[in-house]
């Protein structure tokens, strides 16, 4: 028991720094991604024309978009 009284600290202490690491490393994900997406929505870049298709037609959007999920769900 005596024992556990000193270790206490130190493995609060790095399970502190485990959940900070893994905060930062979440947050620079995060931003990657965003700005992968941002720069996917310029003018004719693929987000930009897919947004586009999404709008003009949408019912054929939902369809492949539902046939593209039932390939991949049977796999």
């Amino acid at each position: 028991m005596i024992g556990e009284d000193i270790d206490g600290p130190n493995k609060l202490d790095q399970a502190k720094e485990a959940v900070q690491a893994a905060t930062q490393t979440v947050k620079e994900t995060t931003q990657s991604v965003a700005d992968a997406v941002e720069a996917g929505r310029h003018p004719g870049a693929p987000f930009d024309r897919l947004a586009r298709w999404t709008q003009e037609a949408p019912l054929h959007a939902v369809t492949i978009a539902f046939l593209i999920g039932v390939l991949v769900g049977r796999r």
